[in-house]
């Protein structure tokens, strides 16, 4: 299992609060980064990203985010918290306090939630409160081509019947297989799949876990879809 240790970026490019928004735009354009973290010291306060920096004054973008009769009705202390967001040159009035964050022993299964759940496109790595790296949805794009260029030895053409029974097992534990329904045969590591299946989806979803099993050539599918899954079982 992968843990966010082993694919995060450990050089963290960070700003202090105090420091100002042309400071901490100048970084992300040099840097070439869409956020940065905010550290006081060395602990992790916030976070500057583009999408805080979208409604500035500089750039005349500050005013008419809402119609009037919305502004008419809302709470004072929100338009006076999106004024002082928009307008203040330093970065502690304009960063997003909560921050998402994860541990370095967080399995990259769950820093991939974290990123798709709140979608964001890094999070922070902690050690206590300290950042020690930054892993992006770019850090998952590299992990995938890392995993990939670990192949599995090929399976000889005499082990066809331990194909079928790994295509068998990995079947069974999928709920969306009409394991049942199926008839498998291997030859040579060409997989033929005979009988009936609920839908295309279930024939795609076949195709690509059958050519994730280590041995496998080739996928004749086959099987005729039924309109009744109930008959399938």
């Amino acid at each position: 299992m992968l843990y966010a240790k082993d694919i995060m970026s450990g050089a963290v490019l960070s700003i202090g609060p105090n420091a100002t928004i042309l400071e901490a735009a100048k970084l992300m354009i040099d840097e070439k980064i869409s956020a940065v973290p905010v550290i006081d010291g060395s602990v992790l306060v916030g976070i500057l990203s583009e999408g805080d920096l979208i409604h500035r004054a500089e750039i005349g973008t500050a005013e008419h985010r809402h119609s009037w009769w919305f502004r008419l009705f809302q709470d004072s202390g929100v338009l006076a918290e999106e004024y002082a967001r928009s307008h203040s040159r330093h970065v502690f009035d304009v960063m997003t306090r909560h921050v998402h964050t994860v541990a370095e022993l967080t399995p990259i299964t769950d820093v991939a939630e974290v990123l798709d759940r709140n979608r964001i496109k890094r999070v922070p790595v902690l050690r206590d409160r300290s950042v020690i790296g930054i892993v992006s949805r770019a850090d998952l794009m590299k992990a995938i081509v890392a995993a990939a260029s670990v192949e599995a030895p090929l399976s000889q053409e005499g082990d066809d019947d331990t194909i079928c029974t790994r295509l068998q097992e990995e079947l069974r534990g999928q709920p969306w297989a009409s394991v049942n329904g199926a008839r498998i045969e291997v030859k040579s590591g060409f997989v033929t799949l005979k009988g009936a299946i609920s839908c295309e989806d279930e024939r795609k979803a076949t195709r690509v876990l059958a050519e994730s099993v280590s041995g496998v050539r080739g996928i004749d599918d086959q099987r005729i879809i039924i309109d009744h899954p109930a008959m399938l079982f």
